[in-house]
């Protein structure tokens, strides 16, 4: 049974999505603010973190932060700001997803399914080909599920670490963001464009010495991302 952590100031919210996770098999840990949250992880192994944005005494965005520090669970940022600029805040610090309030609960529970779906498949990697793909001081462990740059362990996180892979895996090829997001979220590329440019700044952040001018993760203006094939 997977555990979900769901953090809101508002109770009834937190009821509502408890109530709609428990039918599908979730066992469910509630907090109300940033920093309840950051005690029930360390209390509880969660495998997937719900959080509201706008919180008394820590919000969401600060615990992000500090959850991002030690752990690469899914977290899902639940907001009731629908601008751009709320849900790119929210990815740049660390979230994988976001939901705006109002959503729909069939679309959480959706979401919550295709991020545990791909964290699982991210830890358990026994029934994996044993890959090991290499551009440069770049080197990704399929296996282990390990990302090295010039020997250094890089920690990202599940949607990071499968852009990196699905880029490094096809060499030399450009990837639209409508390709990018219909690979790693499985579904239609609608407002595509913000979400994929966030994650592959953080990306480019953990494993180029310089993000301006990398080595490895390239534009190809006016056509996509693509990973610089191996001279």
């Amino acid at each position: 049974m997977k555990n979900i952590l769901i953090c809101d100031d508002d109770k009834e919210i937190v009821d509502a999505i408890e109530i709609y996770l428990q039918q599908e098999g979730y066992c469910i840990w509630k907090a109300y603010d940033g920093e309840q949250a950051l005690e029930a992880l360390k209390e509880h192994e969660i495998h997937l973190l719900i959080i509201d944005v706008m919180m008394p005494k820590m919000d969401g965005i600060r615990a992000i932060l500090k959850i991002r520090e030690e752990s690469s669970i899914p977290i899902i940022i639940l907001s009731a700001k629908s601008e751009d600029a709320d849900k790119i805040l929210g990815l740049n610090v660390g979230a994988d997803d976001y939901v705006a309030k109002p959503f729909s609960p069939l679309e959480l529970v959706a979401r919550v399914k295709s991020q545990l779906r791909r964290y699982m498949q991210l830890g358990n990697a026994a029934d994996q080909d044993k890959r090991v793909y290499r551009v440069g001081g770049l080197e990704i462990n399929d296996d282990l599920k390990e990302v090295t740059v010039d020997g250094e362990l890089v920690k990202l996180t599940p949607i990071e670490y499968n852009i990196l892979l699905l880029l490094t895996k096809n060499q030399g090829k450009v990837f639209s963001i409508n390709q990018i997001y219909e690979s790693i979220w499985n579904e239609d590329a609608i407002g595509a464009d913000n979400t994929v440019a966030v994650h592959i700044r953080h990306i480019r952040e953990k494993i180029e010495i310089n993000p301006k001018e990398p080595r490895y993760l390239k534009v190809v203006w006016g056509v996509g991302y693509k990973v610089e094939k191996a001279g």
